[in-house]
């Protein structure tokens, strides 16, 4: 009643050379997100660095430097924040973004089992947490 197939069907497996592809680990993965997100923090530390010069902020920025330099094997590129104005909204939400950022820091550091990576996270997003208008 029916006529057999006879062509290749489109759902078989892709060519043995794509499936032989290297692939990471979650271990990596999580290395690639969390120093992602560390970066991103770094960016925003740097912004707030030039608009409120502060020596924590300072240290916060070379601890967080030294953890994406040791997590991505390199030092992270960096270059100098173009904020030109410190009106106290501007500044909230600069502090609101790096609690965001860090926290989202503290959850994959948390889930990799960085334990200094979650702590320097958790110190930022409490550092933060005190500067943003509730």
């Amino acid at each position: 009643m029916y006529e057999p197939i006879r062509t290749k069907s489109v759902h078989t497996l892709a060519d043995d050379a794509l499936r032989d592809l290297p692939r990471r680990t979650r271990e990596e993965e999580l290395d690639i997100r969390l120093a992602g997100h560390l970066t991103a923090l770094l960016t925003v530390t740097d912004e707030l660095r030039v608009l409120t010069p502060d020596a924590s902020l300072d240290a916060a920025a070379s601890e967080l430097a030294a953890v994406v330099a040791r997590l991505s094997g390199r030092a992270p590129f960096r270059v100098a924040p173009s904020a030109q104005r410190a009106d106290a909204a501007h500044l909230a939400s600069l502090h609101q973004r790096a609690r965001m950022l860090a926290g989202n820091a503290l959850s994959v550091a948390t889930s990799r089992g960085d334990e200094e990576a979650a702590q320097l996270a958790a110190e930022r997003m409490s550092a933060h947490g005190e500067l943003v208008p509730a």
